[in-house]
C-alpha cells in the first residue's frame, strides 16, 4: 500500500504540472495579456505602449521561463528603473531590496498578488475555500444519507412500486440544473408570490452567520441535483448483488431479509457508490459557481468567475490549483478506501 500512496503521489504531481502548465498558457495568450495591460494601465494605450506596459513587468519574457517563475524554481522578474524603484513578483511594499528573495512562487508559498481585489491571491483562496466548504459540509450531509437510503430502498425490491417510484424521482433530480431548481425554491419558499417566506432568497449573510433561513436553499438546490446519481448507482449495485448467489444461499438459511440486506448485501452494495461520492467534492467545488452566483454567496466558485471575469490571471492560476489537487486527492482517497471496502482487491 505504502509503494502504491508513493507511486501514486508522483503521478499525481506530474499530473498537476501538466495541468497547470496548460491553464498558465491558456491565461497567458498575447490577447489576454493585452487586456491586463489595458485594464490595469489605460485603456486607450497604443499598441507600443502595451508592449512597453508589459515588458516593464516581465510578461513577455518567454513562457517556460515565466512559468519556472511562477512555480518558483526560476529566479523571479526584477527591473530597478531610473528612480531607484524595484518592480517584479517578488517586490512587496516596506521591504527593503537587500532582503527581497529571487524566488517566490507556488512552491514558497507565493500565489501571486490578485489584480482586481488588490489583496495575495492565498488569502483570497483561502477565504473563499473556507466559505465553500461549509456549504460543501452541508451538502454532503444532506446529500449522501439521503440518495443511498433512496437508492438502497429502491434496489431492495427491484421492479416494486417503491423502486419505479423513487427511480422516477431520481432520474428528476438529476434531468433538473441548479439554476432552475434554485429559482423555483426562491419563488416558493422566499418570495411573496407564494407567500411562503420560510427562508432567505440570498445567502449573503451566510459569510457571517450560518442560520436555517440564510442557508437551506442554496444547500437543497445542490443536495437535490447530486443525490439522484448516487441513488441511482446505489439502486444499481444493490439489485445487482440482491440477485448474487450468496444472497440466495442466505435467503436458503432463513435469514431475514432485514438481516441479508444490513449484514451481506449493503457493503457490497456500497463499493461503486463510494467511488460517485467521493466525485462529488470535485464536483461541489467547481460546479457551486451558479448556486453561489444565484444566492450572492462570495465563496470559491463566485471568486473563480470573477477571475475569469475580469481577466484576473494570477487568481485564476491560484484557483485552478486548488481545484487540480482537490480532484486528484479525491481519486487517491476513492483508490484505497475501494481496497478496505472490497477484500478482492489488492495492491501488488
Amino acid at each position: 500500500m505504502g509503494k502504491f500512496i508513493i507511486n501514486r503521489c508522483g503521478i499525481m504531481a506530474l499530473t498537476i504540472l501538466c495541468l497547470t502548465f496548460v491553464v498558465f498558457f491558456l491565461t497567458n495568450l498575447h490577447p489576454n495579456l493585452e487586456k491586463l495591460a489595458k485594464t490595469q494601465a489605460n485603456m486607450r494605450m497604443t499598441d507600443d505602449q502595451v508592449v512597453t506596459w508589459l515588458e516593464s513587468r516581465g510578461y513577455l519574457q518567454p513562457l517556460f521561463i515565466r512559468y519556472g517563475e511562477w512555480l518558483g524554481v526560476v529566479p523571479s522578474f526584477l527591473q530597478t528603473s531610473e528612480d531607484g524603484r524595484q518592480r517584479g513578483r517578488c517586490v512587496r511594499p516596506g521591504v527593503p531590496s537587500e532582503q527581497t528573495s529571487r524566488y517566490c512562487g507556488v512552491l514558497q508559498g507565493n500565489f501571486g498578488f490578485s489584480t482586481v481585489f488588490k489583496e495575495e491571491v492565498s488569502d483570497i483562496v483561502a477565504k473563499r475555500l473556507a466559505l465553500t466548504g461549509w456549504l460543501m459540509f452541508y451538502v454532503m450531509i444532506v446529500m449522501v444519507p439521503t440518495a443511498l437510503v433512496v437508492g438502497v430502498l429502491a434496489g431492495m425490491r427491484e421492479g416494486s412500486k417503491t423502486d419505479r417510484s423513487l427511480s422516477t424521482f431520481s432520474i428528476a433530480t438529476t434531468a433538473t440544473p441548479e439554476y432552475v431548481s434554485g429559482v423555483i425554491f426562491i419563488a416558493i419558499f422566499a418570495s411573496s408570490a407564494v407567500g411562503l417566506k420560510w427562508f432567505k432568497g440570498t445567502a449573503t449573510s451566510a459569510m457571517d452567520e450560518i442560520t436555517f433561513a440564510n442557508f437551506t436553499l442554496p444547500v437543497m438546490t445542490m443536495a437535490l441535483y447530486g443525490m439522484g446519481y448516487i441513488a441511482r448507482m446505489t439502486r444499481a449495485s444493490m439489485a445487482e448483488v440482491m440477485t448474487a448467489q450468496y444472497i440466495r444461499t442466505a435467503r436458503l438459511k432463513g435469514v431475514s431479509f432485514h438481516g441479508i440486506v444490513l449484514k451481506h448485501a449493503l457493503r457490497n452494495a456500497l463499493i461503486a457508490p463510494f467511488t460517485v461520492i467521493m466525485l462529488q467534492f470535485p464536483w461541489l467545488l467547481t460546479g457551486v459557481v451558479i448556486v453561489e452566483t444565484l444566492f450572492n454567496y462570495k465563496g470559491f466558485g463566485w471568486a473563480l468567475v470573477q477571475a475569469a471575469s475580469n481577466n484576473d490571471i494570477e487568481l485564476l492560476l491560484g484557483c485552478s490549483i486548488v481545484a487540480v489537487v482537490v480532484v486528484l486527492l479525491t481519486q487517491l482517497i476513492s483508490d484505497i478506501g475501494y481496497v478496505y471496502l472490497n477484500p478482492r482487491i489488492r495492491v501488488n
